[in-house]
């Protein structure tokens, strides 16, 4: 633990009222509803799911099954947690933790019909069809006239954004909308970023997905503009291993993606045929480490990940929960050092990161007074703000 550690809490969900409990007793039960509805799940998965939502929800934390693959590492994660009320525990170990809990209980992991099965599939699917997403496909169309350098500052933001800015909302000339999403950005080292790949450099650059889905398609736009304009000669997209937190990226979820990508029209369709081919020749690689669904911050990160990561040229961590795990999940002053939080990791990082959870660093003084003065006192949960954050 380092020394500014005991003066900053780690989050819980103790307190009534707070983001962090309305996750746990809200979010979270209506979760096994919608995966509930979603598949159709026999007598035995049910009852689970019902044992869940009851122990989630007003019983104590209870261990894996002693059967289950990964008990062993999960008792050792949990070995002070077990027995506690989940609201009482550390936020981030009881959200993972919930989140295993639920594919035990839809028998994700276990010999049988539902081995393998997404409980979340049907969510991230709905998103790569709809009118918003075909429309934001379109949109790369009107990427091509522009310099590459403007070209990469629209996908980066993209990216940034996800859901809520797609790349139409950002090349659209002159709109209103994007100057307001360039004004809710508190932090932004997105020329710092920029500035630390040369073109023509054999660099590898890591890019931490976060979610699937349509929040995906941009990142691999992105990814994309790296590999073609030799920003990068190879990229490692780090996904999760198994589903996750809802929307997380598993490998079958990039592959979803590329062949949205494919099936699209003009360039979005290029695109799409420039990463699998990129992914054939191994210059867009997949990666799905067991640590990344681990309840742990990045600085406990295995030495072989460490390696992995020490061996690119930057790597870039998407969203939220990635942000939470980089900086550590605890109530930071908002002006506390992002260079400072990130010291331990092997290479030059960067953040993307839209807020939605309690925790930020790396604000100057005024963005925050000016933030803590302003009319949306939920700044840090509600989505309405973002970050670029780089340490060299």
């Amino acid at each position: 633990m380092q020394p500014e550690d005991a003066v900053a809490p780690v989050i819980r969900s103790d307190e009534e009222g707070s983001f962090a409990r309305s996750v746990l007793a809200e979010r979270h039960p209506s979760l096994i509803q919608k995966v509930r509805d979603a598949f159709p799940y026999g007598p035995e998965q049910h009852r689970a799911l019902d044992a869940l939502l009851e122990q989630a929800t007003h019983g104590v934390i209870e261990p894996l099954p002693p059967g289950a693959h990964d008990a062993p590492q999960w008792q050792a994660w949990g070995r002070d947690h077990f027995g506690e009320s989940w609201f009482d525990v550390p936020f981030l170990w009881a959200e993972s933790y919930f989140y295993r809990r639920l594919l035990e209980a839809v028998d994700f992991f276990r010999p049988g019909p539902w081995q393998g099965v997404d409980p979340f599939r049907p969510f991230k699917q709905a998103e790569l069809h709809t009118e918003e997403a075909d429309a934001e496909l379109a949109a790369v169309d009107r990427l091509a006239p522009l310099p590459a350098d403007d070209q990469a500052q629209a996908l980066l933001l993209s990216s940034l954004w996800g859901n809520r800015a797609d790349l139409g909302f950002r090349i659209s000339a002159g709109g209103e909308g994007a100057a307001d999403a360039d004004s809710a950005i508190v932090a932004d080292d997105s020329a710092l970023l920029w500035s630390l790949l040369t073109a023509g450099a054999p660099a590898t650059v890591c890019l931490v997905a976060d979610n699937a889905g349509r929040e995906l398609l941009p990142d691999l736009l992105l990814i994309d503009h790296l590999l073609r304009h030799r920003l990068a000669e190879r990229v490692v997209l780090h996904v999760k291993p198994y589903p996750y937190y809802v929307s997380d990226a598993t490998t079958s979820d990039v592959i979803d993606c590329l062949r949205r990508l494919r099936t699209a029209h003009g360039a979005a369709s290029q695109a799409g045929e420039r990463l699998w081919t990129a992914m054939n020749t191994d210059r867009l690689a997949v990666r799905a480490h067991a640590f990344s669904c681990a309840p742990l911050p990045y600085a406990d990160m295995p030495d072989d990940l460490s390696a992995d990561f020490a061996a690119a040229a930057m790597t870039v961590f998407k969203g939220d929960l990635n942000y939470r795990r980089l900086v550590g999940d605890r109530l930071w002053p908002p002006t506390t050092s992002f260079a400072g939080r990130t010291a331990y990791f092997p290479g030059p990082v960067a953040a993307l990161r839209t807020l939605k959870s309690d925790v930020v660093v790396g604000l100057d003084v005024s963005t925050e007074a000016a933030l803590v003065a302003g009319p949306e006192q939920k700044w840090r949960t509600s989505g309405t703000h973002a970050l670029v954050q780089v340490r060299r």
